[in-house]
């Protein structure tokens, strides 16, 4: 891969966009195989499927394929007064080797989402996809060695655990791309520095939602509802509990009630398009946290098929696990509180989280929230679907991650912004040259 890359055969954009076609024709062409792995895996319906995972990548690839001639134009930027008359611009070229690990929550999405940067910006790519969604990963082995060449994009199936720090014992990459849990992210960045790899770290968190007492609760519990239990909560970016104005509690309680069932009955057992827990070390997990609390809706499981209801807890204590510990599954703590402050001290307990939701009709109490609260990112009566915009950058700080990505911001992810100063001959003043006294104050006019 090294030496294919050093040939310069991925430099052309044509090259480029030939492989980012195939890429999209590809998952088009396997859109029924891809469903039927992502329901044997997690129990995903066509519907989720193409709104979290396929139709993603989709959408990438073409924007990337309309986009691509822009953003690997070198940029022109103005020159100081020291340099002039040179000109200056700032052109990106690829990295070259990168490595792309993903998680298994959306095994697809979170894979080939980011190899549409990477093929973008000129790079060779290794990926390793999840083990835990068997199915999914054998397809997109199958579907990668089909479409390119090994030497160009390879995938690397195994044991993350396993397959990770060989790799990286083996071999510098010039990227490391990851999406994972915190824990894991801190043993990737370590790896990484021993070989000062760059890294991006798409970690998670407790990300919190807080819905205030002027919101509009029956528009809050639907939007809360559809970010919480799509794919049975196991989304690094879903709410991962609630926090509530004490006046507008019960209202609330009872409205995303409502809304469960509307969305999938009063038996999701029998619901089509419910998600099912990964795998039983998750589900024992999340089990575990039903006793953190009272369980005001919900509670029902079932270990053999992995299945936990939509789940709402309340009288949760701050120092139980599931306060601690991000949840990532179908149960939502509900927690009331009076005043701002009270609410900010709460998150403060777990700062920097990848997402931030507040619900509220006033915009003085928005610009309030959204300058206390730091995050990676944020939505305001709205939940989840920031991540669906490709004009915003994507990604967390401290404890949830660094480094972003989607549309341009992935290019430039898998990109070095190379500055280049391109001086004339014709002209070359003495002023620059010693011996240097006498010149100071002019010096001064030049560099201050």
């Amino acid at each position: 891969m090294r030496e294919y890359f050093a040939s310069g055969a991925t430099l052309s954009i044509e090259f480029r966009k030939q492989q980012l076609r195939l890429l999209h024709d590809s998952l088009l062409a396997h859109e029924q195989a891809i469903n039927e792995a992502l329901f044997q895996d997690l129990h995903k319906s066509p519907e989720e499927v193409w709104v979290s995972e396929t139709g993603l990548v989709v959408a990438e690839c073409k924007l990337a394929l309309k986009k691509l001639d822009r953003w690997a134009r070198p940029q022109k930027v103005l020159t100081n007064l020291a340099n002039l008359p040179s000109s200056s611009l700032i052109m990106p070229e690829p990295l070259g080797v990168v490595l792309i690990v993903a998680p298994w929550n959306y095994p697809l999405e979170l894979l080939l989402g980011p190899l549409v940067g990477a093929i973008a910006a000129g790079n060779c790519v290794v990926l390793k996809p999840s083990e835990f969604t068997p199915a999914t990963s054998a397809l997109m082995k199958n579907l990668i060695e089909r479409i390119f060449d090994s030497k160009y994009v390879w995938l690397i199936e195994g044991d993350g655990a396993t397959v990770v720090p060989s790799l990286m014992q083996s071999f510098r990459f010039d990227h490391l791309f990851y999406t994972g849990s915190t824990a894991v992210g801190k043993i990737v960045y370590k790896m990484a520095a021993e070989q000062l790899t760059p890294v991006t770290l798409e970690l998670g968190g407790k990300s919190p939602c807080v819905v205030e007492a002027d919101a509009n609760i029956e528009v809050a519990a639907k939007r809360i509802a559809l970010a919480k239990w799509n794919n049975a909560g196991q989304t690094c970016i879903a709410p991962d509990y609630i926090l509530v104005h004490a006046s507008v509690r019960d209202r609330f309680l009872a409205a995303i009630q409502r809304v469960i069932q509307t969305f999938y009955s009063t038996d999701p057992t029998q619901c089509e398009h419910y998600g099912r827990i990964i795998n039983t070390r998750q589900f024992d997990r999340l089990v575990s946290y039903l006793s953190n609390g009272t369980i005001h809706y919900g509670g029902q499981v079932d270990r053999e098929s992995r299945y936990i209801a939509p789940t709402i807890l309340t009288d949760v204590s701050l120092d139980a696990p599931i306060m601690q510990d991000e949840i990532f599954g179908p149960l939502l703590p509900v927690l009331a509180y009076e005043h701002f402050d009270e609410a900010k001290a709460i998150i403060a307990r777990n700062p920097n989280p990848l997402a931030f939701y507040v619900y509220t009709e006033s915009t003085q109490q928005e610009k309030k929230w959204l300058a206390q609260v730091p995050a990676g990112g944020a939505c305001v009566n709205n939940s989840v679907f920031h991540f669906l915009n490709h004009r915003l950058p994507f990604g967390g700080r401290g404890n949830s991650g660094f480094g972003v990505y989607h549309g341009k911001h992935s290019f430039d992810t898998f990109s070095h912004s190379k500055s280049v100063l391109r001086t004339p001959s014709w002209i070359d003043p003495a002023i620059k040259y010693p011996p240097f006294k006498g010149k100071l104050s002019l010096l001064k006019k030049l560099i201050g």
